[in-house]
């Protein structure tokens, strides 16, 4: 008898424990999914710096590489759906010599709660550096 007892005290405790576990399973879920849209918008980021990079080498002149470069981001930025509270574009550019390399590097904060779609407060500043090389047998400056 004492063992059909102790068998009938179980019922409803596997109800139980997936009610205290659901709730931190839930969050685990919505961590890994945080994660997700970072990593993906830093990847976003990446393609923009390589933009902006090539944009930049197709100019003649530092002041329109620095114009074509911060252009080309924020098209970017507006196409792949990334909103910056603040956006820094740097062009370093050696004069645009042919055969010299252009570097692009692109900083954006973005806010938690765009990014991540769960309402997380807080904001994040993303930087990335794209370096390209002028073309080598492209005409001279005018």
């Amino acid at each position: 008898m004492t063992s059909t007892r102790v068998w009938r005290e179980d019922r409803g405790s596997a109800a139980a424990e997936l009610t205290l576990v659901a709730p931190l399973m839930v969050l685990l879920v919505l961590f890994v999914v945080f994660c997700g849209r970072l990593a993906a918008t830093q990847v976003r980021m990446n393609d923009v710096a390589h933009q902006a990079a090539r944009a930049a080498t197709s100019a003649r002149t530092p002041t329109q590489a620095e114009v074509a470069a911060r252009a080309t981001a924020a098209a970017s930025l507006a196409a792949a759906g990334i909103t910056c509270r603040s956006l820094t574009v740097s062009v370093a550019s050696a004069g645009l010599r042919p055969g010299s390399t252009v570097t692009v590097t692109v900083s954006c904060t973005v806010a938690l709660e765009d990014v991540a779609a769960l309402g997380v407060p807080g904001s994040r500043i993303i930087s990335c550096s794209f370096s390209s090389v002028v073309d080598v047998w492209r005409g001279g400056g005018s």
